[in-house]
């Protein structure tokens, strides 16, 4: 059976509460953290999961479901604390991960820039240089769609693009729970398109939820939203129907 432990980690940002939920996953083997965070959560990170009776320096693998600043903000300062820790991504991600490439998400908001009104131009200034400020860190291991990884009592890989071309969520068939990362987030209690306006192929991110209809989930935990426990297949199909109306 999968162990999973959700670290709800409240933050201040541009003067809003704000919460993101990493998870832990944990066998007698390998303790598995899935994301981690702007730059700076390392301690917020730690002390959630020592609210879960883990410690942190136990953590053997970082999985990433995508090189968005919320997702690999600490993953550099994690990897030089902790260099023993295997940073597993999906192989269209690695290279923007370990800085071979340049972020997608800075790419976007460089295109834009101008576009902007000039009231809206100084926080995209400031984004702008703190995307630029991310250190990458080095991918130790990557995967593709549908690989099943052996830990935690099996973490299914399904590619899930539309927010990010390379992006991932985990199915944990022993306990019938998605992992969904970016792919849905819970707002107003309804599964939603994360961040529909800044995804950067809209279309492909509905049929990414498409295709989730193909498992058999019981719950999703999102990381804008957390645990979603309602009537899961009914709430994905509502979803795709309205973004295809």
């Amino acid at each position: 059976m999968n162990k999973y432990r959700l670290l709800d980690i409240e933050f201040e940002h541009n003067g809003y509460k704000q919460v993101i939920t990493p998870v832990i996953l944990q066998d007698e083997h390998e303790t598995v953290l899935v994301d981690c965070g702007y730059p700076g959560f390392m301690p917020l990170l730690a002390v959630e999961a020592s609210k879960h009776g883990i410690n942190f320096d136990l953590i053997t693998k970082l999985i990433v479901s995508h090189h968005d600043i919320d997702h690999i903000g600490s993953l550099a300062e994690i990897k030089r604390t902790y260099p023993h820790i295997q940073i597993i991504a999906h192989e269209l991600e690695a290279p923007y991960i370990d800085g071979t490439r340049k972020s997608q998400r800075l790419e976007q908001a460089q295109t834009t820039f101008e576009s902007l009104p000039d009231e809206a131009k100084p926080q995209a200034e400031q984004f702008i240089r703190l995307l630029q400020s991310i250190a990458p860190a080095p991918v130790n291991q990557t995967v593709r769609s549908d690989e099943l990884l052996p830990w935690c009592g099996g973490i299914e890989i399904i590619h899930t693009p539309g927010h990010m071309p390379g992006h991932i969520s985990l199915y944990l068939p022993a306990s019938r729970t998605l992992i969904a990362a970016d792919a849905v987030v819970i707002e107003q209690g309804q599964l939603n398109i994360a961040n529909p306006q800044f995804t950067l192929d809209l279309q492909e991110a509905v049929r990414s939820v498409q295709r989730l209809l193909d498992y058999d989930i019981e719950r999703i935990i999102c990381y804008h939203g957390g645990l979603y426990d309602g009537d899961v297949p009914t709430a994905l199909r509502e979803l795709v129907q309205r973004y295809r109306k």
